[in-house]
């Protein structure tokens, strides 16, 4: 496991259900702040990948978050009550939101705790395949499905599910374009 920066500024450890893999960064505790420290939600984050700055969980007692190998966040927003599956190679850029719940969050938090209160919803997880690309302030709403080696434009918003290989864009996302060839990496 790798830890957090020797340097970290946040005063809390992580919650016990994080689980990082090698060789990852994690930029802060701070991450987790929105995460209950004593609860049965894991978060598993696959070998070689980076959660960098400005990346938040805000997780519900019985979360489940799976982040692949290597894969980049940034700054990004991950709400799950049920279930968040991100595959391996996945790009997620600044300010992306993924919601397992599409019911509203309370604009006011615990003063004692720092935590959110209890979604209002019937969370759907998420699941996005590998080989994905999700633009800068893109939008993926709850039981959304995307597919392997899609793109996701920037400052979409994703309703329904996005097939392999699609490029989708708008409010609400649609696809715009199917990549035809195979990935350049090889891996498939």
């Amino acid at each position: 496991m790798t830890a957090l920066p020797a340097d970290d500024w946040f005063p809390r450890p992580l919650p016990p259900g994080v689980r990082i893999g090698e060789r990852c960064w994690l930029y802060s505790a701070f991450a987790f702040l929105h995460a209950p420290p004593t609860s049965g939600c894991t978060v598993e984050i696959g070998d070689d990948t980076g959660i960098y700055h400005g990346t938040f969980f805000e997780l519900g007692d019985r979360a489940r978050v799976r982040i692949g190998r290597f894969c980049t966040l940034v700054g990004g927003i991950l709400r799950a009550e049920a279930g968040i599956h991100i595959g391996d190679y996945v790009f997620v850029a600044h300010e992306v939101t993924i919601s397992d719940c599409d019911g509203l969050i309370p604009a006011r938090r615990s003063a004692a705790s720092g935590l959110l209160p209890p979604a209002s919803c019937e969370p759907r997880p998420v699941r996005i395949g590998d080989d994905v690309w999700i633009g800068m302030r893109a939008v993926v709403l709850a039981g959304v499905t995307i597919g392997d080696g899609a793109v996701v434009g920037a400052g979409a918003v994703v309703a329904e599910d996005v097939p392999a290989r699609a490029v989708v864009a708008g409010n609400p996302a649609r696809v715009v374009k199917v990549l035809d060839r195979p990935d350049p990496g090889g891996r498939r």
